[in-house]
């Protein structure tokens, strides 16, 4: 995102900017949220079940992401020992995608619903809903991706065998890390390894329009 501002289209790159706080924000909500469902309050009394943008945003992370276009928000906390089911923590780490995924849905139809209704007509909100439509799909599936700290490392395992399950989580902690980064630093350097990422994004784009 930094090539806008440095070619002058300060605008357009605030645009992004509050698209990219918005999404951050319901993500880590997302998290907290279904945390505190399954009956851990850690998020909610860490001030986390919260729609408020300053709660969730860490500085380094969103500049990360204006510079190289990688970045994080602050992880919510969790206790598992608090969770009411084996399976919390797959819901819990899915919710951060899903609401992403139901915010894409929301903005999309909201938008079409809207230029229905000769709202919304201008350039700049055409830009503004795409773009957070976007944002919420790629984010969505770059977390479902199992590596490193990535949500997806703690969705795989509840589909894989206790053993595999296992191994694979002892091959992440050892360099899941170290490969993320590496995907990370091969993007940045201008290798398109997270093109698949954006590519998914887009694919998905077509089917949760429903109104026509």
């Amino acid at each position: 995102m930094l090539h806008l501002l440095l070619q002058g289209q300060v605008a357009l790159f605030l645009l992004f900017v509050i698209a990219l706080l918005i999404s951050l924000t319901f993500h880590e909500f997302g998290h907290a949220a279904v945390a505190r469902l399954f009956g851990d309050d850690t998020a909610q009394r860490a001030g986390r079940l919260t729609l408020n943008p300053v709660a969730h945003i860490d500085p380094m992370g969103l500049l990360m992401v204006v510079i190289v276009g990688f970045g994080y928000a602050k992880p919510v906390p969790t206790n598992p020992n608090n969770f009411r089911s084996r399976w919390a923590d797959l819901w819990v780490s899915a919710a951060g995608p899903g609401m992403n995924l139901l915010l894409a849905i929301v903005t999309i139809n909201t938008y079409i619903l809207l230029r229905h209704q000769g709202l919304m007509e201008s350039e700049g909100a055409k830009i503004f809903f795409g773009q957070l439509t976007i944002i919420n799909l790629v984010l969505m599936v770059f977390n479902l991706i199992p590596l490193g700290a990535l949500d997806g490392h703690y969705i795989l395992p509840y589909f894989l065998s206790r053993r595999a399950g296992e191994a694979y989580l002892l091959f992440n902690h050892q360099y899941g890390n170290l490969i993320l980064m590496g995907l990370m630093l091969a993007s940045v350097a201008g290798i398109p390894v997270f093109s698949f990422v954006q590519g998914i994004g887009y694919g998905i784009l077509p089917w949760i329009v429903w109104v026509r």
